[in-house]
């Protein structure tokens, strides 16, 4: 398989999962991220859960992915910010 080739067929829902320090800001700054790169997601359908000992937090956002493109571009602004640890 070629480096530019997919498994997926856009568009599709496509879940990401975000995981950073609970902070009180963090869900914000990663939905106002996703928007900005998937403006129709709506950040209501974002699923929240904390850790056992509430020290970090675990995002859920299911975007409608247009193209590798638009996911690759997310990936790399997610896993740049600053409170962001893991991006699945």
């Amino acid at each position: 398989m070629q480096a530019t080739e997919t498994l997926l067929t856009f568009p599709c829902d496509f879940p990401i999962k975000v995981m950073g320090k609970n902070v009180p800001t963090f869900a914000q700054h990663i939905c106002d991220l996703i928007c900005r790169h998937a403006p129709d997601f709506d950040p209501a359908s974002l699923e929240i859960r904390a850790s056992s000992k509430a020290n970090y937090i675990g995002l859920t956002a299911t975007i409608r992915a247009h193209s590798r493109t638009q996911l690759d571009d997310l990936y790399r602004a997610l896993t740049a910010h600053p409170l962001v640890k893991i991006v699945l």
